[in-house]
């Protein structure tokens, strides 16, 4: 999506607040020091600009003549080589000298050395060594084995051959200039590079002198400002204080010495935040509201007659698994279990749900009545991949671990199972948090007594008597459980 003109000026000024909020948070020395840093820094990106721009000069300079210059002079070497191989060749099949053959030999040589050294430069030139090495090693032979045709200079087989020489000389030396033209261009635009390059570097030094002098004025100006608006910030919140508004946190953010003395509103602040959290007695193993929070939300919500769905979560055979593996490995499945609701519920509850731990192994989600099917649904399944992790291979293939149950009778404990109560007040109208508690208890009893992680889901009405309807999908149960006599 392309940028549009109302965009710009709003990605400018959202970067300024950036460099503002980091700018705000340095000391008053820092801040003066950072005037200095501007133009020290201005120094040295000059310095590095142009060392690095001398050193793409160099490198190109280093280019034409390691590269381009060695090619195009040997490509005109290896023509003249060729053209004197047939030279000697047709003086051999003449006087048949054998220093003519050896000379013939060496520059054939000389050929394949100009070659190796092509063939040494960076692949990314893509000379073409290996099809010369191969028409040159066809022109040999051919030479060679077909001289004794040109003893007969009249005959048609000498004409033949000489066709044939010219032909394939003509193939060679038309890839070498081929070469040498194309080594040619690139030293070319090398050149024309570094005259680019000079010109950029001149506009880019001139560019950041004044792009530099410009910020350092700027920051020496925004000191000044940044330290008046602090005082006048601190001011506000200190009268904010004296009227008794203790939750406000002045929006100051230096790190200098007025910072220092809003700094302590903040921690007053804070310390008188910690305070009205006391009554939240959290778990220190989740770090979930404990019971006294649940019940405040509860009642909140009760008294603003919200659709309460009370989700209360429990593991099965957690005992067992404590007594086989141990309390830091128990501490370690109740941590995940706690992982595996949080998520759910900020996948699938809403804004506002809650998350709270009893204690042990008990959990409550406290959520709407539209979205307690999905969340229950998730944190079963979610539960169901995650709990045979914690155990051990030859537990975890045959499904179950040995031990005692509360009487001291051997049992098999299958793995760990999650069983949930949900009560609504869809249904009906609940008066307060202690029902909602003596339902989920009852509930839950029943959801324990069934195989594997389940959720059962409360929906009596006015009338009494037992339905239980069972989705296989979700393995959630719905059942309207019968009223208590008294």
């Amino acid at each position: 999506m392309e940028e549009t003109a109302e965009d710009k000026p709003k990605r400018v000024n959202k970067v300024i607040d950036l460099l503002s909020f980091y700018f705000l948070r340095l000391s008053i020395a820092k801040k003066i020091f950072v005037g200095y840093a501007f133009l020290v820094a201005l120094l040295i990106i000059i310095t590095v600009f142009v060392l690095t721009t001398l050193n793409n000069l160099n490198s190109i300079n280093r280019s034409i003549l390691d590269v381009d210059v060695p090619v195009i002079n040997a490509s005109k070497n290896m023509t003249n080589l060729l053209l004197a191989q047939d030279s000697y060749i047709r003086r051999y099949s003449i006087l048949k000298t054998p220093d003519l053959l050896k000379a013939f030999w060496e520059r054939s040589a000389e050929f394949d050395d100009s070659l190796d050294m092509i063939a040494s430069f960076p692949k990314e030139r893509n000379f073409p060594v290996g099809e010369l090495s191969a028409l040159h090693k066809e022109f040999n032979t051919f030479l060679i084995s077909g001289y004794k045709k040109l003893e007969n200079k009249a005959s048609k087989e000498a004409d033949k051959f000489n066709k044939e020489v010219a032909q394939r000389q003509d193939k060679i030396i038309g890839i070498l200039k081929s070469m040498a033209a194309e080594a040619l261009l690139d030293q070319d635009k090398k050149v024309a590079s570094t005259s680019t390059i000079g010109n950029t570097a001149f506009e880019v030094a001139a560019l950041i002198c004044i792009i530099g002098f410009l910020i350092s004025i700027t920051a020496a100006i925004f000191i000044t400002v940044n330290i008046s608006h602090a005082i006048n910030r601190l001011k506000s919140a200190t009268e904010r204080i004296a009227e008794g508004d203790f939750d406000y946190v002045p929006d100051i953010t230096n790190k200098d010495e007025v910072g220092d003395l809003a700094r302590a509103f903040v921690s007053m602040a804070g310390r008188l935040k910690k305070l009205e959290e006391m009554y939240k007695d959290a778990s220190p193993l989740t770090r979930l509201p404990g019971g006294i929070a649940i019940e405040n939300v509860m009642k909140k919500r009760i008294k603003e007659d919200e659709r309460i769905a009370f989700c209360l979560m429990d593991l099965d055979n957690f005992k067992a698994y404590n007594d086989h593996y141990g309390y830091a490995k128990g501490n370690d499945l109740i941590i995940a279990t706690a992982d595996v609701i949080d998520k759910s519920v900020e996948k699938f509850g809403a804004e506002g749900d809650f998350i709270g731990h009893i204690g042990g192994d008990d959990f409550v989600v406290i959520t709407g009545s539209e979205s307690y099917s999905i969340i229950c649904k998730d944190v079963v399944e979610e539960f169901d991949k995650m709990v045979p992790s914690f155990y051990d291979e030859v537990d975890r293939s045959r499904g179950y671990i040995s031990g005692e149950d509360r009487h001291g009778n051997k049992r098999k404990f299958p793995l760990a199972s999650i069983s949930i109560a949900v009560v609504t007040n869809s249904s009906r109208k609940l008066e307060n948090h202690i029902q909602f508690g003596e339902i989920a208890a009852d509930l839950k009893e029943y959801a324990k007594s069934m195989d594997g992680s389940v959720y059962v889901v409360d929906q009596r009405r006015d009338k009494d008597g037992q339905v239980v309807k069972e989705n296989k999908n979700t393995r959630g149960k719905v059942v309207r459980m019968p009223e208590k006599k008294k």
